[in-house]
């Protein structure tokens, strides 16, 4: 299987000395007083995300308003930078600052250092280093983790139970990047300061005035993110893997839409919730991702990680019909046609090995805020679902695998036709994990339309109830490991003390025909 990457040249030890990514939770909270108090500081973690075979997206944020200066080497002393940017980190933006680096070399370890300067004065302030590795090129193995749902139910951040271990444990595999499927916070869900625990324990956790209660404001939302960087484990993964980060409906409310959704803020001239554009503006503020397309805040997009894999990450949220899948009509969406176009668009001219689609939500556990509705015939929003699959197979694509989180515990669905009762599809894997640090669930309900059969699944059992905390352990995340020289893939769903579940070995199959040419959006 999956031939190991030649080690590293510099340890995690190093790295995270290097990168001061173990500060104190109290440091970030209140910086302390220092000889350096008055040159800006980096407020939180580091973060690099959307990395391709030439480029990658680098997020910090400052202290105070100032100017972000980042340098990149292929070596860790920076003897030689072979890519250099700055921007600013302004009031407007939470003093976050983004910068898209260019020209990178394909398939290198790639160390990028990170400082803020005054802008009046100019004097330079910390800095701290962070990694990344460009997509490779053929020949090369890939690795590659996904999960989803951080901080969850109120279960934040308890330093005394180790804080979010999931973080910690994803580290130690040496990723070349993550895909965190959505629900990177719950707004919807305040922190409290403390949580009882079935066993009689009690659950404690760090608190800030901006998760105390419901995100509506900006601030609010943008303290959520904030929130996450409180945890060292959180920080120091983020500083050393590159994140592929889509959202899913906690990073606004629960089970939102864009036409159901709103609070008494109302609506704005575009016809859009305020609510729904205030979460989505601070998503964006946080997340390493690049702005894709003419729509200016679009989640979805392809990401192309070299010739073996191509990354599609769609959204499932933002045009969608309603809030709930339902109704009398029979018509419903999820993707829209705009993305569907897309989709099938494509992945119709997609050249690599294998095709991940990293979906914000599973598309055969029956649940009235995703896709599947029960037994029988496609209905209202599974017609999409038969639409892109039919299309995918008279297109003849093939190596087609799903990625998705939401449901609070991990499975594997083998997808065949030959069980279903639309069959014009060719057999798919869809793999489900996560929490990454939130409520743990059991085992959904599988509808038949599509022929799902769960070949493996691991969740709370009915005596352990629901929304069981972290500390119990039932914390899940996968791994996908192709491999350079026969690009056999292979999928390990994994648990928070990097417990091997279950895996399965896929074999890549030859296309039916040749890609056709895209036109690219």
């Amino acid at each position: 299987m999956a031939s190991p990457r030649a080690a590293r040249a510099w340890t995690r030890r190093q790295f995270l000395v290097r990168s001061a990514s173990s500060l104190a939770i109290a440091s970030l909270a209140t910086p302390s007083i220092s000889r350096a108090a008055d040159r800006p500081q980096i407020a939180g973690g580091i973060q690099s995300g959307d990395v391709s075979d030439g480029s990658a997206v680098i997020w910090a944020r400052a202290d105070r308003p100032a100017r972000m200066q980042v340098e990149c080497s292929t070596v860790e002393s920076f003897r030689t930078i072979i890519a250099s940017a700055c921007g600013g980190a302004l009031p407007d933006a939470d003093l976050t600052s983004k910068l898209l680096l260019n020209d990178l070399p394909p398939g290198q370890d790639i160390f990028y250092r990170v400082r803020f300067d005054d802008i009046a004065a100019g004097a330079a302030g910390e800095s701290r280093i962070g990694h990344f590795r460009t997509a490779p090129v053929a020949g090369q193995s890939i690795s590659f983790l996904w999960s989803g749902d951080t901080a969850g139910q109120g279960w934040g951040i308890d330093v005394s139970r180790g804080g979010y271990r999931s973080y910690r444990t994803m580290l130690d595999g040496r990723p070349d990047f993550f895909i965190h499927c959505g629900d990177h916070i719950y707004a919807d869900c305040p922190i409290p300061s403390e949580l009882k625990l079935p066993n009689g324990e009690t659950w404690r956790n760090v608190v800030t005035e901006e998760k105390s209660e419901v995100a509506h404001t900006l601030a609010q939302f943008r303290g959520n993110y904030k929130y996450n960087h409180l945890d060292q484990h959180f920080r120091a993964f983020h500083a050393e893997v590159p994140m592929f980060a889509q959202w899913d409906d906690h990073e606004v409310t629960n089970d939102w839409s864009p036409v159901g959704s709103h609070d008494e803020a109302g609506y704005g001239d575009d016809g859009t919730p305020r609510l729904v554009a205030r979460a989505r503006r601070a998503f964006f503020d946080f997340m390493p991702i690049r702005d894709v397309g003419a729509r200016k805040g679009r989640v979805y997009r392809k990401i192309a990680y070299g010739p073996l894999l191509d990354v599609f990450m769609i959204d499932m949220r933002s045009y969608r019909d309603e809030t709930w899948n339902k109704g009398d009509d029979r018509r419903g969406w999820i993707l829209g046609a705009e993305q569907l176009a897309w989709l099938k668009r494509e992945l119709a001219a997609s050249r690599a090995t294998w095709k991940v689609i990293a979906a914000d939500l599973p598309i055969g556990l029956i649940s009235l805020d995703a896709v599947a509705l029960g037994d029988g015939p496609p209905d209202r929003r599974e017609h999409e679902i038969a639409d892109l699959l039919a299309s995918i197979k008279r297109a003849g694509i093939r190596n087609i695998v799903w990625l998705t989180a939401d449901m609070h515990y991990t499975a594997a669905h083998y997808y065949d036709p030959s069980k279903a009762q639309f069959q014009d599809f060719e057999p798919f894997w869809e793999f489900v994990s996560g929490p990454l640090h939130a409520g743990s669930w059991g085992a959904g309900e599988l509808d038949d339309t599509f022929g799902p059969v769960a070949m493996y699944q691991r969740g709370c059992s009915a005596a352990q109830g629901e929304n069981l905390a972290p500390c119990f352990g039932l914390q899940f995340f996968g791994r996908v490991d192709i491999d350079g020289a026969t690009g056999v893939m292979r999928v390990t769903l994994k648990d928070v003390d990097n417990r091997d579940l279950w895996s399965v070995d896929i074999v890549p199959q030859p296309q039916a025909r040749p890609a056709m040419v895209a036109q690219h959006s």
